[in-house]
């Protein structure tokens, strides 16, 4: 009966979350709360902090398949527009509210890879080169829009049912051929990806596919809730063709670049995958705790 009473405590508080923009610097939390220093505690309407590190997983796009080999952290806090009585999510104290962290794409632009039949040493050698030269690119997840257009329900993920996380980004494509600004969606236009612990609905030709919770842990006052080796799953998002890529040159590139990569490609045709831990913490006892 007391967990149910510390579950029920700790849901409350984040459907009641609140939300707003960050006025300063990051936070000195300790303890359990260390990894919140970002949460926008000097939002008064603040009540519940995030922190989610996604640290596998993938997500591929067109032709392209990219796995997540170096973690990716969305942080920030949940609150009521007290206007609109509507849940809204805060940026990150520091603005990096999701962290933008380049992940290689396998065989680069041109996709080419050592065969799987080859020594796993000779394997990493030829790709570690082709990765290195102009043919090699990274894809990093950039979110696409104000923060506030973030959604997490803390209660979709426990249930199995509905978006856990909605995410509106935008992939940039990097490397020395294709510029600084060469992008599949944008702030206007983004890939908006609504990632669920449940069952996943794609239009065809994609087939559902099941997350996961992960495992729930409660410490001892109900001011911290953690979900650890869940699985958010998502293949029903579309994604435009790529933009801005070479630079003055992109009225060519562009073109190649979305006959590489398959893109524009329709819903049905993409899926991503989060795997990690997500936490969430009373605002209060953040504060607290610093």
């Amino acid at each position: 009966m007391r967990k149910l009473l510390v579950l029920g405590t700790a849901l409350a508080a984040l459907l009641l979350a609140p939300a707003s923009q960050a006025l300063a610097g990051s936070h000195n939390p300790t303890g359990e709360f260390a990894q919140f220093e970002e949460c926008p505690l000097n939002t008064e309407t603040v009540l519940v902090c995030v922190f989610s590190e996604s640290d596998g997983g993938f997500f591929q796009i067109g032709a392209k398949t990219v796995p997540l080999e170096d973690p990716v952290t969305l942080q920030g806090g949940l609150g009521l527009d007290l206007e609109t009585f509507e849940e809204t999510f805060v940026a990150a104290e520091n603005g990096e509210t999701l962290t933008k962290v380049p992940q290689t794409v396998p065989g680069g632009l041109l996709g080419i890879e050592a065969p799987a039949w080859w020594p796993w040493w000779l394997q990493s050698w030829f790709n570690n080169k082709i990765n290195e030269g102009l043919t090699g690119v990274t894809a990093t997840v950039e979110l696409a829009g104000p923060a506030s257009d973030i959604e997490v329900s803390l209660g979709a993920i426990l249930v199995e049912v509905g978006t856990a996380i909605s995410l509106p980004v935008k992939i940039k494509l990097d490397n020395a051929l294709l510029g600084s600004n060469c992008y599949i969606g944008s702030d206007s236009n983004p890939v908006t990806i609504d990632f669920t612990s449940g069952e996943t609905s794609p239009p065809p030709p994609n087939e559902p596919i099941h997350g996961s919770a992960g495992e729930l842990e409660i410490n001892e006052t109900g001011t911290l809730v953690t979900l650890s080796g869940g699985e958010l799953v998502n293949n029903s998002f579309g994604a435009p063709g790529a933009d801005g890529c070479g630079g003055i040159f992109s009225f060519f590139i562009d073109p190649l670049v979305n006959s590489l990569v398959g893109l524009p490609s329709p819903a049905g045709t993409n899926s991503a995958v989060l795997e990690g831990k997500l936490q969430s913490a009373e605002a209060a006892a953040v504060k607290a705790s610093e």
